[in-house]
Formats: C-alpha cells, sequence, structure tokens
C-alpha cells in the first residue's frame, strides 16, 4: 500500500541514517518530527529550530532528550548553529497546528535555509519536505520553492516530488533532495 506522505517522508530519512548522525528538524512545530529524529539518532544531535517561543517550549517540555538542541530562530540562520556535517533534515512548511495560522513559513527563508542544509549534507544526505499548500502563503511558498529546485543541476542533487494527484489541489505533498557529491 502507498504510504501517505509524512510517513512516506520519514522512512526516505530512515533508510540513510545511522544512530550518531547529526540531524535537523527545520521546523520544530509541536515537535513530532524532533523526537521522531531523536530516537533515530540516539548517539547523535538534533537541532530543532522554530520562530515560535511557544513552539519551541511546548516542544521542549515534551520531549526530553540529551541528544536535542532546541533553538529559538528562523531556519534560514541554520548555518550560525551549525558547522559540522548533516545527514538529514526535515521541514514540515506552513503553520504551527493548532496555533497562530497568521504565522507561516514563507518562501525566502525557506529557501535560505534549504540551500544552507544542503550545503552542509553528507554525500547522500536527504533534505525532506512536506509542503501543506492549502492556504495562501503556502501557494506562495510551494511554487516558488518548486521553481528553484527545478533549476538545481542534476549532478548536484536528486529531487523528487511525492504526491497524489487523486485528491484535492490542496492536499500536501512531498520533495525529497538527495545530496549527489
Amino acid at each position: 500500500m502507498l504510504q501517505r506522505i509524512l510517513p512516506a517522508g520519514k522512512d526516505f530519512i530512515k533508510e540513510i541514517v545511522s544512530a550518531e548522525d547529526i540531524l535537523v528538524d527545520a521546523t520544530c512545530g509541536n515537535g513530532h518530527d524532533t523526537a521522531f529524529l531523536s530516537r533515530l539518532a540516539p548517539d547523535g544531535h538534533i537541532y530543532s529550530f522554530d520562530v515560535q517561543a511557544e513552539a519551541i517550549d511546548s516542544a521542549r517540555e515534551k520531549y526530553q532528550a540529551d541528544n536535542i538542541s532546541f533553538v529559538h530562530d528562523g531556519h534560514e540562520n541554520i548555518s550560525k548553529y551549525i558547522s559540522t556535517p548533516v545527514k538529514a533534515g526535515i521541514f514540515n512548511l506552513g503553520y504551527l497546528p493548532g496555533g497562530d495560522k497568521s504565522i507561516t513559513t514563507v518562501y525566502d527563508t525557506t529557501i535560505t535555509a534549504v540551500d544552507a542544509l544542503f550545503n552542509l549534507l553528507t554525500p547522500g544526505g536527504r533534505i525532506i519536505i512536506v509542503i501543506y499548500h492549502g492556504h495562501d502563503s503556502g501557494k506562495i511558498e510551494r511554487d516558488a520553492l518548486l521553481e528553484n529546485l527545478s533549476a538545481w543541476p542534476q549532478d548536484k542533487a536528486q529531487v523528487l516530488k511525492y504526491q497524489y494527484i487523486n485528491q484535492k489541489n490542496s492536499a500536501p505533498f512531498l520533495l525529497v533532495i538527495e545530496k549527489l557529491k
């Protein structure tokens, strides 16, 4: 049976991660992806970013592990906090579930973060991006990301789009970026 979007994304990460890897949750939100990454790399380290203090505080309270650094800052500043090679990262774009829907991820900072994280990736490393585009800023971010990533050279990265075509136009989809060199 075909997997839903987020479980498929997590499997793309599971395929390549070892217990000691450095991983990034670029959009901490409620902390579920951070916890998933923490369990995958118990001897590694997870950096979890969010611009909303509420998200960081809630995730820190729910998921306390020695291998997690919660960073109250935008994901576009990843390179200020990480200088070591990273094996994988995940983005869940949109807004904080149950939070203020007027605070959303935006293309400018997201593509800056994707570029910065890609530069830190080890060869064979992956970035998973789940795009929720059922709101106005999500549509703008979706279109801009697709345009930008479509132009990446094929000898630098493989970019996969995983999407169900028989669902509503606003159904989320997944982008998987794998670094080749």
